[in-house]
């Protein structure tokens, strides 16, 4: 699987409240994205089915 990069805008505030939550967890602020990331898309799919490439998706 290939590592991909994503450029996203946050203002400073959310920024700045994202670093405390992460430290907290003990990860870099790009780990605790990716695990938002992956919280969200596992809700998704408990709600509307796994996302399967080539199908249409709810």
């Amino acid at each position: 699987m290939a590592i991909k990069n994503l450029s996203i805008r946050i203002d400073e505030e959310m920024l700045d409240k994202l670093h405390i939550v992460a430290d907290y967890e003990a990860r870099s602020a790009n780990s605790q994205v990716i695990v938002l990331i992956r919280e969200c898309i596992e809700k998704y799919e408990e709600k509307n089915g796994k996302i399967v490439f080539g199908q249409k998706n709810p």
